[in-house]
């Protein structure tokens, strides 16, 4: 069991409330019990929503310094907390403990950038007089809090995904609800913990951020509310769609799944590209929806680079994620493995070949090399959320891109090419929120917009691009003078 560092129940309102739920939350590693989190319901739900309604209009006054200063104070505090953060994520997500480290540092990173934002709210003056209609008048333009965000966490980073919830509405002067994930709660209730402390100690109401658990019917009690202003939801497409559907007219900011490709080019330094695969296809035993999974080669390099690629497979440590060296722990949980374990047996059956990997180890996936499935199978076509590469050949750069572009989903995409035209190529037809050329499409510095296209999402996080998602213009037109020929 860890040690709680947050008060029993949840943070609703000004303080913490008891609820009459609870549920366990396992260690993915060993099954254990690691902790017991509250489970709340749509009434609670409905109490969140009610309390940041009414507050919208106070937090959207809170001056910038009480802001700023709330999320200074905070990051101070979690700055001090970091070794106790990366075990807890071990402990809830099973990840392995090299990515719990990225996720804290990157999660401080993200409140580091929102409190510098908050300084850099600002608007414009617009020239009215290009009309004769204009003359005489004054127009300028300001960004105003949405108002009410919900903020839907997914379990596999849940202190990164929260933070990028959290921070950027508060920048905005937005009151926030956030909603973790079920498997995934507790460093997130950590995080509000301390985000309220520092709200109070500045000035600011404690309910300005609030945390509710709990089924997708408590979920859909909150996107569904007409009183809050915008969604920003990270998880799968299936539910993305939904909420979107659901919360309509409201503003829906969806951060959704990919199957990230990486293109091997014939003029590729095919030794980089293969470390790419390993640093990028595995990583948080492949739970990230940036890790490499479909790699597509150009046919006169595709032996070359399996000749590359597999000799590298066994430096990927499969085991306990508390220990430093591991890179594939076991997923989330046992359902999660049998469905990634079922696409690989179905991409076998329609003629795929299994080159390494495969087994089960301990609980975990092997990091598997999935080579020639159908483009059909879901191991190929859909998001696998697991430590699975799949690799395909095209006869030319043109052609891969082709393929890169047939998918319905386009988040993140690498390209590994010595050819500053074939990099620009990439850059300019594939289908995707972001490019990535010789580094792994998983990379993401949280200071750049990050978003996708087609079924990957719609909008952009990254502190400063949030919070421009997450407030509206307001438009001043003023006549300073009515007075005839003034």
């Amino acid at each position: 069991m860890i040690e709680q560092r947050w008060p029993d129940g949840l943070p609703i309102g000004e303080d913490w409330q008891r609820v009459p739920g609870s549920e366990e939350v396992i260690f993915p590693h060993d099954g254990s019990v690691i902790g017991t989190a509250p489970v709340g319901d749509q009434a609670v739900a409905a109490r969140a929503v009610d309390h940041a309604a009414a507050l919208a209009d106070v937090v959207g006054a809170l001056p910038s310094r009480i802001r700023r200063g709330a999320l200074q104070r905070a990051l101070a505090e979690l700055r001090g907390q970091r070794a106790e953060l990366e075990q807890l994520l071990v402990a809830e997500t099973g990840k392995p403990l090299i990515d719990c480290r990225v996720e804290v540092d990157r999660a401080l990173l993200t409140l580091e950038l929102s409190a510098e934002e908050v300084a850099r709210l600002h608007g414009e003056t617009v020239p009215l007089d290009l009309l004769p209609s204009g003359d005489g008048l004054i127009g300028f333009w300001q960004r105003r809090p949405i108002g009410v965000v919900v903020g839907i966490a997914g379990f596999n980073y849940p202190f990164l995904l929260a933070m990028h919830k959290i921070a950027p509405a508060l920048a905005a002067g937005c009151p926030v609800i956030v909603k973790p994930a079920p498997q995934t709660p507790l460093a997130t209730l950590w995080l509000v913990d301390v985000l309220r402390r520092a709200l109070v100690a500045e000035g600011a109401p404690a309910g300005a951020v609030q945390l509710v658990t709990g089924d997708a019917a408590v979920g859909r009690a909150l996107t569904t509310d007409p009183r809050v202003g915008a969604v920003s939801f990270t998880g799968s497409a299936a539910v993305g769609h939904a909420i979107a559907r659901d919360a309509a007219p409201t503003k829906v900011l969806l951060e959704l799944g990919s199957n990230a490709a990486l293109v091997v080019a014939a003029d590729a330094d095919l030794a980089a590209a293969a470390d790419a695969v390993i640093r990028g296809g595995y990583y948080a035993s492949g739970q990230a929806c940036i890790s490499v999974q479909r790699v597509i080669v150009v046919e006169e390099v595709r032996e070359a680079f399996l000749a590359e690629l597999a000799p590298r497979l066994a430096e990927v440590v499969v085991g306990d994620p508390r220990d430093p060296k591991t890179r594939v722990a076991a997923l989330i949980d046992e359902r999660s493995t049998r469905r990634v374990r079922d696409w690989l047996a179905a991409a076998q059956a329609a003629g795929g070949e299994i080159i390494a990997g495969g087994r089960l180890v301990g609980g975990a996936i092997e990091p598997t090399v999935l080579v020639d499935p159908p483009v059909v199978t879901e191991a190929w076509a859909e998001e696998i959320f697991g430590p699975v590469v799949a690799v395909r050949s095209v006869p030319d750069l043109a052609a891969a891109i082709d393929l890169v572009n047939d998918s319905r989903y386009g988040l993140h995409v690498a390209i590994f090419t010595a050819s500053l035209a074939a990099a620009f190529a990439a850059v300019e037809r594939i289908e995707a929120g972001g490019v990535v050329v010789n580094e792994v499409p998983g990379f993401r510095s949280d200071v750049m917009p990050y978003g996708g296209v087609k079924d990957s999402g719609a909008g952009r996080e990254g502190p400063r691009f949030a919070i421009e998602e997450l407030t509206v213009t307001r438009m001043a037109i003023i006549r300073p003078d009515t007075r005839a020929g003034a």
